[in-house]
């Protein structure tokens, strides 16, 4: 593809950058666009998956049919199917009309499926089929409708894992997986950070009616080592906050690091060839691992002392160093002094209450995080998922999961 090709994309779609990365991502949507077959855009929360699925549909011979995004982490597991594959009249309890799924309506259009990792299992097998055979039925109906729609999907999941844990059908993943197509995070794009600061500064400064916020030297040289786990999103998040609150528009360091979350990734250490079969679904479960592994080091360490304090005496010549055999008191070794040994008796001794072994899991962690959201936000859903950076259906199935309805 040629330069000016490529940059005629980016302007259309409202891209910016130019990683080499990013760049094959654009040529490779480009070149399976002219075709049907399925593609799975791959790639981290906030890197503009959905760009890539646009440029897919409008290069495609598609373009005049419809283009529906469907948010599939969004919709309420119940309803799902029904968005989907629509209902007939009378079907369940609300049906109180016939409805058309997302798949009638994109008729002879394209369908794209963000979050496709959080559709259930069954919804799943029914998308299957539409993909093999082009075939689906409403609920409440016997009647076998043909469906005429270009599928892209998008996740953020690890498919490998999901598949693995039972979550995602595996069938159906080689048949999304026809053409997969990988957005890079922005930490691996660091010569597009501060393009993208510059545009969004521009663009905060003529809706906010001020100049631009510009970035000093050493400041930009911090915003282009920080990790960006939020990506284009959180970068545009950061900029409109510091475009509305600062009224400096040179920003230095010490001002641009009260807009940087702390970022845990840069102090936990990495995990490389681990063989124990285990993984982490995300940054948030390594540091609980971290968290759960000092609690077990300290409950060894009371173990330990418990051990050592309760131990019997020696018979024969030798004895425990801290406890007299006839009198059972404790005795501190000591250098001689006018007072001699001081002996204590046991039952003045503070905290030897017995050691109780404690066992956690990371599966207690997240079911405490949950019910602690929920009390902090008086049982509304929405806000509790918003402070667990998690979908308000995933924080849905995971109080179905844990009881904590």
């Amino acid at each position: 593809m040629q330069a000016s090709d490529l940059q005629n994309i980016k302007q259309r779609f409202g891209i910016i950058g130019n990683s080499p990365l990013l760049n094959r991502a654009i040529e490779i949507a480009v070149q399976v666009a002219a075709t049907d077959l399925s593609v799975l855009i791959t790639g981290e929360s906030g890197v503009g998956k959905e760009n890539l699925a646009q440029i897919i549909h409008q290069y495609s011979r598609r373009k005049h049919g419809a283009y529906i995004a469907v948010n599939c982490g969004a919709i309420p597991k119940g309803t799902v199917d029904s968005e989907l594959f629509g209902h007939e009249k009378g079907s369940y309890t609300d049906a109180k009309s016939e409805r058309k799924g997302y798949f009638e309506v994109a008729e002879k259009g394209t369908i794209f499926l963000d979050e496709v990792g959080e559709l259930p299992l069954d919804v799943q097998s029914k998308l299957l089929r539409v993909l093999e055979s082009g075939e689906y039925m409403r609920i409440g109906s016997s009647k076998v409708q043909k469906s005429d729609v270009r599928v892209v999907a998008a996740t953020n999941l690890n498919m490998n894992e999901a598949m693995h844990d039972g979550r995602f059908r595996e069938d159906l993943y080689y048949r999304l997986n026809t053409i997969p197509v990988s957005v890079p995070p922005l930490r691996e794009r660091k010569e597009d950070i501060l393009l993208l600061f510059r545009k969004f500064a521009a663009d905060f400064a003529d809706k906010y009616h001020r100049p631009a916020v510009r970035l000093t030297n050493e400041a930009q040289k911090i915003f282009t080592d920080y990790y960006f786990p939020g990506n284009i999103r959180q970068l545009k998040n950061i900029t409109e906050q510091i475009s509305v609150i600062e009224q400096n528009r040179d920003i230095d360091p010490d001002c641009l690091k009260q807009y940087l979350p702390v970022n845990t990734t840069n102090y936990l250490p990495a995990i490389s060839n681990r063989n124990d079969g285990k993984s982490f679904n995300s940054e948030r479960e390594i540091l609980y691992q971290v968290l759960f592994d000092m609690r077990k080091d300290m409950n060894e360490l009371k173990r330990l002392v418990h051990d050592n304090l309760s131990k019997p005496a020696h018979h024969g010549k030798e004895q425990h160093p801290y406890f007299s055999p006839s009198e059972k008191q404790f005795s501190a070794p000591a250098p001689a002094t006018p007072m001699g040994n001081i002996k204590i008796p046991v039952s003045q001794i503070q905290d030897t209450e017995e050691y109780v072994e404690e066992s956690y899991s990371l599966a207690d962690a997240e079911k405490e995080m949950i019910k602690k959201a929920l009390e902090k936000h008086r049982g509304k859903r929405k806000y509790a998922a918003q402070d667990l950076d998690i979908s308000e259906r995933t924080l849905y199935r995971k109080i179905k999961e844990y009881g904590l309805e």
